[in-house]
């Protein structure tokens, strides 16, 4: 173990805590004026203090022993609801995404993930141009998107997790050493999810040299987001009339989409007219379906991470190993990715490093 504290890592970690200084130097028995100290490097503290800084915050002791971790700028994060979002609450996100980088890192370490296949769509006139190039890249066609988080995955998209206790952070992006980053919060209902998924999308394509710091930004991300998931030539051919709210429910299936997120594409398309989108709009707020989606899909998960451990339970590898292996607790490692550590699977691993692959 190495032999200097890591300041870095101890403030991630009381970050990832929702956990305030004065909390936190009162639970591990200290001052504040030492845990600020300890935060600012200017301290190595002594091994029972690390102990009960550990213990406070159910961190493994060795974590605070690692290199400085990578960590997202604030300005470098394309969060889609930043006013609705408290300072304790983005920070929490943005150490979930270092930790997210250790996870990665192992991972790619183990086997061999896909490779990047996402094109530079800055230049692309219209968010909803942008979002036709890509489908054509890819051979999607206009044909719905079945798994948002299968497909970013075999573009080479990182796909994690977010268990935050609030909806206020629906989810976030960024780019690490050409590696394309989604956080995505398990919160969210599939439609929702699916849609922030796009969104996010739009950010890494269209603002990823950044872009998405400009007023313009999220409403590209969600024109881009809403073109992606639902083709107008699709939507064109499948929906002729609409003349009530329930229309529009028996179809929103078909793209994977919210009520609210199709009744707002019919309207940009002006297959229904503004009064009518008005009023749908209204019902939708009263009935509570804008909040609660009706007639729910199950939700999306990664098909990576159920290779992953696959490969691992079959070299008897736990999720408490996998986790150990980079010093992180292990709660936070199955948060990350959407629980699916917890699943065991048989599956042979063979002795070189494989390849994952996913057929979309």
């Amino acid at each position: 173990m190495p032999k200097d504290f890591n300041s870095q890592r101890l403030r991630l970690a009381r970050s990832r805590r929702e956990m305030s200084s004065q909390a936190l130097a009162a639970a591990a028995g200290i001052s504040p004026v030492t845990l600020s100290r300890l935060e600012n490097r200017n301290n190595q503290p002594e091994e029972e203090t690390v102990e009960a800084l550990a213990k406070a915050l159910n961190y493994p002791i060795e974590f605070f022993y690692g290199d400085d971790l990578d960590e997202v700028d604030k300005e470098d994060a394309s969060f889609r609801s930043l006013k609705a979002m408290t300072a304790k609450q983005r920070s929490r996100a943005l150490a979930a995404a270092s930790l997210a980088f250790l996870v990665s890192d192992k991972i790619e370490e183990d086997f061999g993930l896909p490779e990047v296949d996402l094109p530079n769509l800055s230049h692309e006139p219209t968010p909803e141009s942008a979002a036709a190039t890509l489908r054509a890249h890819w051979g999607l066609g206009d044909r719905p998107v079945g798994n948002m988080i299968d497909l970013l995955e075999a573009k080479g998209v990182r796909v994690y997790s977010l268990t935050e206790k609030t909806k206020c952070v629906d989810a976030f992006s960024t780019w690490r050493s050409g590696i394309p980053y989604v956080f995505l919060n398990t919160l969210k209902s599939s439609e929702h999810s699916r849609f922030d998924a796009a969104h996010e999308l739009g950010h890494l394509c269209m603002h990823q040299h950044g872009g998405s710091k400009h007023k313009s930004a999220e409403p590209e991300a969600n024109a881009f987001a809403g073109s992606f998931l639902m083709p107008p030539s699709d939507v064109r051919s499948r929906i002729t009339r609409v003349s009530s709210l329930a229309e529009i429910q028996k179809y929103k299936k078909r793209w994977g989409v919210s009520l609210s997120a199709l009744t707002f594409q019919l309207s940009k398309l002006k297959m229904i007219t503004e009064w009518q989108a008005r009023s749908y709009f209204i019902q939708m707020n009263k009935e509570g379906s804008r909040t609660s989606e009706p007639d729910p899909m199950p939700f999306e998960t990664s098909k990576i991470w159920k290779t992953v451990f696959k490969e691992y339970w079959n070299d008897r590898i736990t999720r408490a190993d996998v986790a150990k292996s980079i010093n992180i607790p292990e709660d936070e490692f199955h948060d990350l990715v959407f629980g699916l550590a917890a699943e065991a699977f048989g599956s042979e691993i063979g002795a070189s490093k494989p390849t994952l692959r996913l057929v979309i």
